[in-house]
């Protein structure tokens, strides 16, 4: 495998640097669960805006290997919790996720004054993305 180059990050980015409907997958008890979430693409990672109480967040606590799959994509990668949205340190990446959202972030869904509303950040080890008939295999760094 390769290290992610220019051109995937360059595919990655066009695809999935705006409001993305992504697979998580976590494990608990042997069992994998997976669902549909919004995700927004940077430098290497997925954030997902949720509820920190929620299963997704405590299975990626407990075992941190999650699988994401997307548009001819998919990957492998560690949950992290980023902690409440509205934490200064957040404060960039919220704004991010804010404009990628925006067409839903405010419907109500979400209560940004709740502190169990967190960012869920899924920094990605290692993939396969598909493009105009080329396999891009690639590793990030542990």
């Amino acid at each position: 495998m390769e290290r992610m180059g220019e051109d995937v990050e360059k595919i990655m980015a066009e695809r999935f640097g705006k409001d993305s409907i992504i697979a998580l997958a976590t494990v608990e008890d042997g069992m994998p669960y997976v669902r549909w979430v919004n995700a927004y693409y940077e430098d290497g990672a997925f954030y997902i805006i949720t509820h920190a109480l929620s299963n997704k967040v405590r299975q990626a606590e407990r075992g941190p290997v999650v699988g994401i799959a997307g548009e001819w994509f998919t990957a492998h990668g560690r949950g992290v919790n980023l902690g409440y949205f509205g934490k200064e340190g957040n404060r960039r990446i919220a704004e991010r996720l804010r404009r990628a959202f925006s067409e839903w972030i405010d419907n109500g869904h979400n209560d940004f004054d709740d502190e169990n509303m967190i960012i869920l950040c899924v920094e990605l080890t290692d993939g396969v993305l598909l493009s105009h008939g080329t396999r891009y295999e690639f590793q990030l760094s542990a």
